[in-house]
């Protein structure tokens, strides 16, 4: 009853629905119905037409939402999800369409391949911070610019179908794909992403190297005294943080359309919300499934709600807008009702810092 009560009193908890209270006046005032409005979101990302589109949705949320909350959990930023999760991509596109294995082996590498890329890349991020003192978020920003040129000057170049007037590559080899569940777009990287999910909880609340991540995000300097090598840690988090991003490049090449296009990794915007998600949950993992899910929801949700409701999708973009501006302000409250401290063992490890 203690967690359940400090959960819903929580900063994130009131960010939410004070999101969806603002956005219900939004509503109100363009003359639209915002039980309608909410309820075509919910039925049209969770629905039977709509559970397919929020998985796949979801996939990419979450495997992103992962990659950026292994370093921020350390208080190490990661801005460069988009040029790893793309190096990912095309390093899969390119393994699958020449590798001389059978069609299942060709996958796998093709996973592994786009997630030494990615990792590789996210390294070269953290060496910059350690050997030339460029700040990371820095450095992983500016890095990943080069990294999408470079995929898009392959897809519409050397790679690029002969006779097609999209900017994408040649369409992987037969059997060359993640497999799906039925007839969905769900493939088998959904699993993979839960795996992962699963991996950072049990690393971060079951071990010693995951005390010693949230020590670091808590107080670096407390973390430092205590033994942390402090670089170490960052090329660690930071090649675990590429790695993922590549996976999801990976996983995206590996589905349909089973071919690397140009932008379609980009476009949706899946590294910002996934910093999003791990924002609102402050890394914690759990926490990052459930706000990624929520945001899979609103995206795919905001679709059914503009064909059936007339109502813009963008206003799932103001909602998500909205609910980091009221968690980032941190409204005070009298203590009974809006505590500012942490709750539960989070708490218990603030206080011992």
């Amino acid at each position: 009853m203690t967690r359940i009560s400090g959960a819903l009193r929580s900063p994130l908890t009131f960010s939410v629905l004070a999101g969806l209270v603002i956005g219900a006046l939004f509503l109100l005032g363009t003359g639209a119905d915002p039980v309608s409005a909410y309820e075509a979101v919910v039925t049209g990302a969770l629905g039977a037409d709509g559970i397919g589109s929020t998985l796949t949705t979801g996939t990419s949320v979450l495997g992103l939402a992962l990659a950026l909350a292994i370093p921020l959990r350390a208080g190490l930023i990661n801005l460069g999800g988009d040029g790893q999760m793309v190096l990912g991509g095309i390093t899969a596109a390119v393994t699958g369409l020449y590798s001389p294995l059978p069609a299942p082996l060709t996958v796998a590498l093709a996973l592994l391949a786009g997630m030494a890329a990615g990792a590789g890349y996210a390294v070269l991020a953290a060496l910059c911070e350690n050997r030339l003192g460029v700040p990371l978020l820095v450095s992983s920003l500016l890095l990943s610019y080069p990294a999408v040129s470079l995929a898009s000057y392959l897809a519409r170049y050397p790679l690029k179908e002969p006779g097609s007037s999209l900017p994408q590559t040649r369409a992987l080899p037969d059997g060359v794909a993640l497999p799906a569940f039925g007839d969905s777009t769900v493939t088998l990287g959904l699993v993979l992403v839960v795996i992962a999910a699963a991996a950072y909880w049990f690393t971060d609340r079951r071990t010693a190297v995951g005390y010693e991540i949230r020590m670091t995000g808590l107080n670096p300097r407390f973390s430092a005294y205590a033994g942390v090598e402090r670089r170490g840690l960052t090329l660690k988090l930071m090649a675990l943080s590429g790695g993922l991003a590549g996976l999801v490049g990976a996983i995206g090449v590996l589905s349909f359309p089973y071919r690397f296009v140009d932008g379609s990794l980009t476009a949706p915007g899946y590294t910002w919300t996934g910093l999003t998600a791990a924002l609102l949950a402050t890394a914690a993992p759990l926490g990052t499934v459930v706000a990624a899910f929520f945001f899979a929801v609103l995206q795919v949700g905001g679709l059914a709600m503009e064909r059936t409701t007339e109502v813009p999708r963008e206003l799932t973009q103001v909602l998500q807008a909205i609910v980091i501006v009221f968690l980032a302000a941190r409204l005070r409250f009298p203590g009974h009702l809006f505590p500012s401290r942490p709750f539960g063992r989070r708490a218990r490890e603030s206080e011992a810092v």
